[in-house]
Order: structure tokens, then sequence, then C-alpha cells
């Protein structure tokens, strides 16, 4: 497949570049970023020396179209801009931004203070969220995929397996990730002088990833859910770590815990459940995910409080956004589902 990355000079256009170049079913044609066009990739992705002479061009519509497959690492509010005439010339669009995940217009205007363009409300509706866990079926054959944001997979993935024995106690999600989150242009605080030895909350109440946990956690159970979240900015570059507690009207039991959970991903290549009594790792460890796209989930009970605590840890680069995306695109074109993602983790790192 001739693929394109629209907004390839960040982060997240890096990952798919460093992903994509080695997929063998996908060919890079067009690497856009207006800062840098005529500049080759390597000299702002410098791991990519030797890999690729592929420069970076003007974002426009007539180069992208020559692509069959388009991934959008844009701004949210970007995305927008391209997707509809995109979608409409036939070519497969992954967008790696908030534009299309939501599937309610007036949750914009709550979470991302702007509204929706009315005239293409019709694509919220076509769209899939694309966490190949829960929308594998949808995701087969799709034409446009929403993929979703970094913490809310590491949220929606850790809490799934409970989401039809929620109770009526909202779950408390702590997640905590790494500097890159912020993009390569982040704002002075993701400098490194006030990032280092930084355990820092920020939007406690009303970070705009709650919309997409609870859109996708009320689908699951069946009925509307709520949830409480609060993020941390940590002294790691890459990385989410997220606990959350459920409280739930009747305790499972650790082997009904370990049956929610292999029920949910049990046919999944990139979910692991860590929920070990030896070793070195017995509950998830971002340190042990990083570069891969894998999810490492796990759960631990309490009985004195009724309580379950649940555990996530990703990188948000490979599996919160360019991984889960090359993931959704192998399972649209009918691809192995691994394809250009066998990535093992390195240790010590």
């Amino acid at each position: 497949m001739r693929v394109c990355i629209v907004g390839a000079s960040g982060f997240t256009g890096g990952e798919l570049l460093r992903i994509l170049l080695q997929h063998p079913h996908a060919e890079v044609v067009c690497a856009t970023s207006r800062k840098f066009k005529g500049e080759y990739v390597y000299r702002v992705h410098p791991n990519l020396r030797g890999v690729t002479q592929l420069k970076f061009v003007e974002p426009n519509l007539d180069v992208v179209l020559k692509a069959d497959v388009v991934f959008l690492a844009l701004p949210h509010g970007e995305s927008v801009k391209w997707v509809p005439q995109l979608h409409q010339s036939g070519v497969a669009v992954f967008d790696l931004s908030a534009d299309f995940r939501l599937k309610d217009p007036e949750a914009y205007v709550e979470w991302y203070k702007w509204p929706h363009p009315h005239p293409y409300p019709d694509l919220l509706a076509k769209a899939v969220y694309g966490q190949p866990e829960l929308h594998r079926e949808e995701l087969v054959g799709a034409k446009l995929v929403a993929v979703p944001g970094c913490m809310a997979t590491a949220s929606i993935l850790m809490l799934a397996p409970l989401a039809k024995h929620l109770g009526g106690v909202p779950p408390v999600i702590d997640a905590k990730i790494g500097s890159s989150g912020a993009g390569a242009e982040g704002s002075v605080v993701d400098l490194h002088s006030y990032r280092t030895y930084v355990v820092r909350p920020y939007e406690p109440v009303h970070h705009r990833h709650i919309a997409e946990i609870e859109q996708e956690l009320s689908r699951l159970a069946g009925r509307r859910v709520s949830v409480a979240f609060t993020p941390h900015a940590v002294d790691l570059v890459r990385g989410i770590f997220a606990t959350g507690h459920v409280y739930l009207d009747k305790l499972p039991t650790e082997a009904e815990m370990w049956r929610y959970f292999k029920s949910t991903f049990g046919d999944s290549k990139f979910v692991r459940i860590v929920k070990d009594k030896l070793g070195m790792a017995r509950y998830p460890n971002v340190k042990y995910v990083l570069g891969s796209n894998y999810v490492d989930v796990g759960f631990e009970l309490d009985a004195r409080l009724g309580r379950v605590v649940t555990f996530s840890a990703i990188d948000n680069l490979v599996r919160g956004a360019s991984g889960q995306a090359v993931q959704a695109f192998n399972i649209a074109m009918g691809f192995p589902e691994d394809a250009g993602l066998r990535h093992i983790p390195p240790l010590p790192i």
C-alpha cells in the first residue's frame, strides 16, 4: 500500500515513519511538514539516518492523494479540514487527532471548546474508533479510523473487563505520562529544566480524554458510565502508567478476575495480563513496554474496602498513538495484525 503521513515531523509522525518504513506491506511515498519542507526526514528524526532518503514535502492535497492510505498526525482541530476531501476521494484515512473520536458532535463543544463542523456530521458516525481489541470487526475494511488518545487507551483497556460489572460509584483513574505526550513543541513546563524530578497533576478534573473513556465504557456496559480521571506529568520521556480504583457491589474472586480479563483479551496479540507471584515484574511496569505496541494490564483485590485495583502500562507514542494506528491499518487492510509491529521491548533501558 502506498502510504502518506501528513504531519510527519512530530513525535507521532516520527513513530509512524519508524514503523511503516519497516512494514512489509507499506511503501511510504510522502511525508509532509510545512516547517521542514525540502529537508531530509533523517535530519528531524536522526534515528532514521541510513534508513530512508525521503524528504519532507509541503502538505498538498494533490501530493497526498497519490497514496492509497493517509495517516494524519495533526493537532486537534486540523484533521477535520482534511478528512472530508480525503474520505470523498476514496483513500483510507487513519486520523491520530481527536477530531473524529467522539460520536456526539455536542461533546466537542464540552471537551474541546469548538463545534464540530456540521456539514460533515455523518463522518462522525462513519468513523471507527480504532481500538483493535474492542472494535476489531468494525475495523475490517474501514476507510475512516479515529485512533484513540493515549491516556484513553491505557484507561479503557484496564477497565474494559469490568465494564459490565461496574456499580454506582464511578471508577477513579490516576494516570502518569512522560514528556513526549506534550508533543515535539510542548509548553515551557515540558522543557527539561522544569520537567525533571516532576510529578505534577494537570487538568485534574476535566481532561478531554474523559469523553473517550466514558464513551467506550458506556458502550461496553450498555448504560451510562462516568469516570473520575486525573493525569500527572512525570519525569519520563515515554510511557503511561494508569491505576484504576473500582468499587463493585460484589467483589469478584481472583479466579473471576482472571476470567474477565482473559475473556476480554484472550485472542489479543498485544495485551499481556501481568499478575505474577514471582519474578521482577509482578504487575505492569512502563519499563517493560517501551518501544513496543504492547499493553500490559493487571489487577489486585482489596477485600477490606471492596475495591478492585487495575493497572495498565503502555508506550504513549507506540500503543498510545502510532503503533495502534498501524495495528488498526493492518486489520482494515487484511494484513497480519502484528505486521510491522513485532518489536520486543529492550531490556535494560
